[in-house]
């Protein structure tokens, strides 16, 4: 159905689910007809979508996307209405991921560049060797908590928890831990910015250690925050309320004691 330039595909017409192969065929037959929007309705756990996608384009999805996607993706922006699963923005390039609702384990996967905001809570090694390299900047925002290994074998970017949690159209502090155990574990460029006056010491990493934000970090950290609570509808005075703690690398070789200490 195209109407004002915007396609629509079901992903489970007559309530059987699309093999994700012909799901992602679907999307990319629609591109053909160059349009401003796709909205992929019904989701249901089919994979890759909006794989290596470039370009101008939004991509909204109701439902739930399954694992990796926007994976490899150079551009775009996918609005998730709903919860995603694993690897989301796997060695993503460009673009941005928005998701109004929660995120599973190793979201961010090397990403390269853009932006992923998670309105809720995440899984395990969210934010895993994100890099950085000249004009590339990875950022990933959660407005909730994260599991372990957050920020493991950071490499460059930006990961910011807020410790937020959403009930009843309320915006309330999350009674768990703003992340688990693992902290940072490898980390030897970028930074992790948690909104937080929990004592961290005990779940860091090795490699990591925690500093107090600089003037220069906070302006950083300012215009991402205040996007991710425009997209999200959440009071500024809230996310402000509180100090943020920073964990960045101790050295730019954590383990280089480890491997070739005798040549290198």
């Amino acid at each position: 159905m195209v109407e004002e330039n915007i396609i629509e595909i079901s992903a489970a017409p007559n309530n059987r689910p699309l093999n994700y192969r012909r799901l992602n065929e679907e999307v990319h037959e629609a591109i053909k007809s160059n349009p401003k929007k796709i909205v992929i309705n019904d989701a249901c756990g089919q994979r890759f979508i909006a794989a290596s996608l470039q370009g101008d384009l939004e991509l909204v999805i109701n439902g739930l996307p399954g694992n990796d996607l926007g994976i490899f993706m150079d551009g775009p922006k996918i609005v998730v209405h709903g919860n995603c699963e694993d690897q989301a923005g796997n060695t993503m390039n460009d673009g941005e991921i928005i998701v109004h609702g929660e995120g599973g384990d190793v979201i961010g996967l090397s990403a390269r560049g853009g932006k992923i905001y998670v309105k809720k809570d995440v899984g395990y090694r969210v934010g895993i060797h994100i890099k950085e390299y000249e004009h590339k900047f990875p950022v990933i925002v959660i407005g909730g908590t994260a599991k372990d290994f957050l920020g493991e074998y950071m490499a460059g970017g930006l990961i910011v928890a807020l410790g937020l949690k959403f009930e009843n159209g309320n915006v309330v502090e999350n009674d768990h831990p703003i992340c688990g155990s693992e902290l940072g574990t490898g980390i030897h460029r970028g930074k992790i910015v948690l909104r937080t006056d929990e004592a961290l010491e005990d779940r860091l990493g090795i490699g990591a250690k925690i500093f107090d934000i600089t003037e220069q970090e906070r302006a950083e950290i300012t215009p991402f925050i205040d996007e991710f609570c425009e997209i999200f509808n959440i009071p500024k005075e809230i996310v402000y309320n509180k100090p943020f703690k920073v964990i960045k690398p101790i050295s730019k070789r954590p383990f280089g004691g480890n491997y070739c200490g005798q040549i290198v």
